[in-house]
Parts: structure tokens; sequence; C-alpha cells
């Protein structure tokens, strides 16, 4: 069986979406769930930028367009926060675009939209 990628920091990453879910609910825009989430990884040392911006490059020329993270934490994990009623496909592919792109192994999304904190890890 293969080994998890990046386990100690997913479970910390997750469990400070847990704490911001129990506190805020489900209900709010993506920004305030980030905003939250700023004060929970500052508060529990998870290392994290948030908004950066990736070059999206085509046949050795860098596009116009780029996307945005919504977090990188531990300069290893892109973390894009949702507030859909469910984790769907299109995140799925958003997500594994912007694996490819950043050369990044290992994405988590988050969905704060349901009554439930729901996430799923993506790997590329």
């Amino acid at each position: 069986m293969p080994e998890i990628l990046f386990k100690e920091e997913s479970y910390k990453i997750i469990g400070a979406c847990f704490e911001v879910h129990k506190i805020l609910g489900h209900g709010f825009k993506e920004a305030v769930y980030k905003d939250a989430l700023e004060l929970e990884f500052s508060r529990l040392n998870i290392p994290f930028l948030r908004e950066k911006a990736f070059s999206i490059t085509y046949k050795e020329t860098k596009l116009k367009h780029f996307f945005i993270a919504d977090f990188i934490a531990y300069d290893s994990i892109i973390l894009e926060i949702k507030i859909g009623s469910y984790i769907g496909e299109p995140y799925i592919k958003q997500t594994l675009n912007y694996l490819k792109t950043s050369g990044l192994k290992l994405g988590i999304v988050i969905n704060f939209g349901a009554p439930s904190l729901n996430y799923q890890r993506v790997v590329f």
C-alpha cells in the first residue's frame, strides 16, 4: 500500500478547517472562510500563502492568463476552498490542473458549503 503524501501536514490543515466549520457553520461566502482559515493557520503555526498566483505555460510561452490558488500550505499543498453543496468533478479537475501547472503533488478541496465539512485529497 503506498504511503500517504504529506499525511501529518494534511491532518493539521483539515483539523484547522474542521475548527473553522465548527465555529462558523455553512452559508458564508468563500472569503469569510479564507479569512478565518488565515487566523486558524497562524494560530496553529501552519505555514501558508494566501491567493498565490501561478503562471501557465504553453509550448514554452507564458500565457497572459494565470490561476490563483486559494492557499499554498507548507510550500507543498494546494488548498482550494469551496462553498458548494458537494465536491463535484469540476472542483477536482480544477485542482488537478492547478497541480499540473504548479508542479506540486497534493491538493485538498475543502467544501464549507454543506452542513458537515467535506474534503477530498487530489494527488497528481
